[in-house]
């Protein structure tokens, strides 16, 4: 049965999707992995407030972003094809970092949310992308900086919240590239794309 397809532009609609998520977000992962998503939808949404976007879409992609996180590679390769979009190599070794693809299906066929700066933040909250939308480089970053996170203190986030948001974005992507780099761990191309991106951006001002 198809899903109606949620309004996010009206109030009551929103807040209303928002409570559905945040139940199912409850029981579909672990107590320790909703405090997470808890504190990056708050981190989102003051974020939204700082630069000028609706600050409940960033709560809902926020308690959203990691809801299949715990299902099993099976599942979230199924809800995956549905995206229509081919498999990284990296993506292929490593399926766990699909849930955003698949967060990003699932909320549109289970929860009707199909507005695409929603979609296209959850979907690339791991990586990034280059294009990013507003919205999408909110979660990116909030993910990686919200208040449950060994380095962000208020200080840091504090500094961080003073930049424009492409230049905090390139501040989040740097750090979190180097981290990935010192453990050995493979960068998706994406996140190198949109760093580039914001640089290349950055010189032209």
């Amino acid at each position: 049965m198809a899903v109606k397809s949620v309004n996010v532009a009206d109030e009551q609609e929103l807040e209303k999707v928002i409570s559905a998520i945040e139940e199912y977000v409850k029981t579909a992962v672990s107590e320790k992995r909703f405090e997470h998503s808890l504190r990056t939808a708050q981190t989102a949404q003051k974020m939204c407030s700082l630069y000028g976007l609706n600050p409940r879409l960033g709560y809902l992609a926020g308690i959203a972003h990691d809801m299949c996180k715990e299902i099993t590679g099976e599942e979230m390769l199924e809800l995956v094809h549905m995206d229509g979009k081919s498999l990284s190599i990296l993506e292929q070794n490593k399926p766990s970092l699909l849930h955003g693809r698949a967060a990003a299906v699932l909320i549109q066929t289970k929860f009707g949310v199909k507005d695409a700066d929603i979609c296209e933040a959850i979907a690339c909250h791991t990586f990034a992308a280059k294009d990013l939308c507003p919205l999408g480089k909110i979660l990116f970053a909030a993910d990686k900086i919200e208040p449950g996170r060994p380095q962000s203190t208020d200080e840091y986030r504090a500094n961080l919240f003073a930049k424009s948001l492409d230049e905090l974005t390139l501040s989040v992507l740097e750090e979190n590239i180097e981290y990935l780099e010192k453990r050995g761990k493979k960068v998706a191309s994406p996140s190198f794309e949109l760093a580039a991106q914001l640089k290349e951006n950055r010189s032209h001002k």
